[in-house]
């Protein structure tokens, strides 16, 4: 395997975060989800509109992961008013962490994942926390394994239907 490279996306990368988003999320949940709900929720939430405004609002970083000349990974932090949910100055979300399957158990989440703890650190953060499914467990054993506990839950909107979600997160030092 040839050596993986990380770089800050920009708002000209709107289309490679698209496509891997849509694969990756299609290769994950595809199989324990219905197809009307997996529609509805790429559709909203890959779209060139909300890609494009996400890309240039200030408080959200994307990483892409790149194997040469394709893009295997991507990553997505917020600070501020764009976290989903706490919404803590002092806390820095991990949106997503989403892989090729082809890439899975090389290392690509790893180094995306520790992006996303150096910008935290860079930044002077003393949190990290993420959402995951409560049954996406190669997700919450990377997670674990990485340092996070769990402490809450949220409702997760997949289309219509309404999963649970395991609010994970990591005190730095």
């Amino acid at each position: 395997m040839a050596s993986i490279i990380i770089h800050k996306a920009s708002s000209e990368d709107w289309e490679i975060i698209q496509h891997l988003g849509i694969q990756t999320f299609t290769e994950t949940f595809a199989k324990d989800n219905s197809e009307e709900a997996m529609k509805k929720y790429l559709e909203e939430s890959f779209n060139a509109e909300k890609l494009k405004a996400e890309l240039s609002n200030k408080e959200s970083h994307f990483f892409i992961a790149w194997e040469e000349d394709n893009p295997v990974g991507y990553l997505k932090v917020n600070t501020g008013s764009t976290q989903t949910e706490l919404q803590d100055e002092t806390s820095l979300e991990i949106e997503r962490i989403y892989v090729k399957q082809s890439h899975h158990g090389k290392k690509v989440g790893q180094l995306l994942y520790d992006k996303a703890l150096e910008i935290a650190q860079h930044l002077n953060k003393s949190c990290l926390w993420l959402g995951v499914w409560e049954e996406n467990l190669r997700a919450l054993n990377f997670y674990r394994k990485n340092g996070f506990i769990e402490f809450d839950k949220h409702i997760f909107r997949l289309g219509d239907e309404e999963q649970t979600d395991l609010m994970m997160k990591k005190v730095l030092d």
